[in-house]
């Protein structure tokens, strides 16, 4: 069974429903069937990174708001973070494109590691402050999960990797998506945002009953003869 999964680097509920979503897989009987595919969706590729404005500056300048609100809003987000056990360090969060972190995770899903890169990106942005448009950050990355870098120079330089992250956002645009994580299971199933887990195990088990009923051999029986030489 497969389950596609629209998300940014950047997003923090992205992250947390990752972890939401990975809490109720684990409690999953079938979970060893399932197949997840992260597909790429940027909450804005026109971002320019900035590495000389914290997160915080940047959502009071894009928000225009004080930055006492913007702080409100970010430990709102952190505590989210903190009931699935991650800790978000906002005031080091980098305004950063994702475009290119983006095509690695193509790359990475190819090789059936998207999983490792999205969560070590997630990391890499959210946990360490660290620029996820930089190509040393990203290279690092692919070497912990074990890509060859060549592949990943080409990924991150050539139009391969480049259009998989177009197709993903011009498909999300004719699904009608507009936000992320957006959640499809069994193609038929979809959920939207960071939910409880309990909305995912109930996502999981449904998109499963229709996933067997899909692949359930139809059989109609009449006369026939066995292998054995007997007729009926």
């Amino acid at each position: 069974m497969t389950i596609n999964i629209w998300s940014d680097v950047r997003c923090p509920f992205c992250y947390i429903g990752k972890h939401k979503f990975e809490n109720a897989l684990k409690q999953f009987p079938h979970k060893d069937q399932v197949r997840v595919i992260w597909r790429s969706f940027e909450l804005d590729p026109d971002l320019q990174t900035r590495t000389d404005i914290s997160t915080l500056d940047y959502l009071a300048e894009h928000k225009m708001i004080n930055k006492a609100q913007a702080e409100e809003m970010t430990q709102y987000v952190a505590q989210a973070a903190q009931e699935v056990g991650l800790q978000f360090d906002t005031r080091k969060n980098v305004v950063a494109n994702t475009f290119k972190a983006h095509c690695l995770i193509q790359l990475a899903q190819s090789k059936n590691r998207g999983d490792a890169a999205e969560e070590l990106l997630f990391q890499s942005h959210f946990t360490k402050g660290e620029n996820v448009d930089d190509e040393a950050t990203l290279l690092r990355i692919a070497s912990d999960i074990g890509l060859d870098l060549k592949e990943v120079n080409d990924a991150l330089h050539t139009d391969t990797y480049a259009r998989k992250v177009r197709n993903d956002e011009e498909e999300a645009r004719i699904m009608g998506i507009r936000g992320v994580p957006f959640f499809v299971f069994n193609d038929q199933y979809a959920v939207s945002g960071a939910q409880p887990e309990a909305v995912f195990l109930n996502a999981l088990n449904q998109s499963w009953n229709a996933f067997e009923k899909q692949n359930q051999p139809i059989v109609s029986e009449g006369g026939y003869c066995s292998a054995e030489g007997s007729c009926e």
